[in-house]
């Protein structure tokens, strides 16, 4: 079998292949449509994100058996038309749920306790202790819309916490030990902590608007390190200047893939100018499953996935 590499991964992913009799080119540079034109010769394709996988580009594929995205999320292929042609979906959330947990609950953290408002004063030459008095998470609930291998990693890193964790989740009975399911009334009701593990779906896009917000009984802190098309950031704003939401921890924008990297011209959104004064927002690059180890264990899941489907 034949795969192509459209983008690059930690280096085990070729090796591994090769060691189990695959025939792996790369091509990180052309475009699309010089890739499309080749794609009937290969039986596989691994990508992260580097285009769509629509349905021009899948009928091109005539002789495509699986698609391995390095990565949780599948949202940039046609799925439905891929496995209406018999192409086996292979993604990696596994590789880097433990990442993610661990980045959110430091976005958690350094929120409570106003830790880059600190740090930002400490290296301007101000001391000011009482202006930076944090708060506890203890006796807090944490609620996570979304629990798959993100949100249970997240929940199964408050299990040193005394707080009380909850879930949402369309599927039945997801709920364990570390969190527990309950309804969305109640959900509302009882949450302090909001935290996003939602894929990118058509009822996840634009979830978190001023009526799903305002829904919530008690003003709440935000975190999202899952998809940023959930959130309309307009009303996200709206909400945090009001106080409904008390602070949030961004690792995911609306904006990404909508020419991201001109974001700061002189267009820049006038909600985003906000979030990046305010010193309730805390910002990270969608890097919260992008560590070290995380490289490591997405490339070596999907070369595990591979092996136990065609090996």
């Amino acid at each position: 079998m034949k795969i192509l590499h459209l983008d690059s991964n930690h280096d085990l992913l070729i090796r591994q292949l090769n060691d189990l009799g695959f025939t792996n080119h790369e091509d990180f540079t052309s475009s699309k449509a010089l890739v499309e034109a080749s794609i009937h010769e290969y039986d596989g394709i691994v990508i992260r994100s580097r285009f769509t996988i629509d349905k021009q580009f899948l009928d091109a594929a005539k002789n495509l058996k699986f698609i391995g995205r390095v990565g949780a999320g599948l949202e940039n292929i046609d799925c439905d038309y891929a496995e209406q042609k018999g192409v086996y979906l292979i993604s990696a959330p596994e590789g880097n749920r433990n990442a993610v947990g661990e980045h959110t609950l430091g976005m958690l953290l350094s929120l409570f306790n106003k830790l880059n408002k600190a740090d930002a004063q400490v290296r301007s030459g101000k001391w000011l202790r009482e202006d930076n008095r944090g708060i506890e998470l203890d006796g807090r609930t944490v609620g996570l819309i979304g629990y798959g291998n993100m949100g249970k990693a997240f929940a199964k890193k408050l299990r040193g916490f005394d707080v009380e964790v909850l879930c949402y989740d369309i599927k039945n009975n997801v709920g364990d030990a570390n969190a527990k399911q309950v309804s969305l009334t109640e959900f509302q009701d009882k949450v302090e902590v909001l935290s996003m593990h939602t894929p990118q779906t058509p009822l996840t896009l634009n979830m978190i608007n001023e009526t799903f917000i305002n829904q919530f009984k008690k003003p709440f802190w935000f975190l999202n390190t899952a998809r940023g098309k959930s959130v309309v950031t307009t009303h996200l704003v709206s909400a945090i200047k009001s106080g409904k939401i008390l602070g949030a921890g961004l690792d995911v924008l609306e904006y990404e893939k909508a020419s991201f990297e001109s974001l700061f011209s002189s267009q820049m959104p006038e909600a985003f100018q906000y979030l990046i004064s305010s010193e309730k927002v805390l910002l990270t690059p969608h890097v919260a499953g992008w560590t070290v180890e995380s490289k490591e264990k997405l490339a070596q899941t999907i070369v595990d996935k591979i092996k136990a489907k065609f090996c």
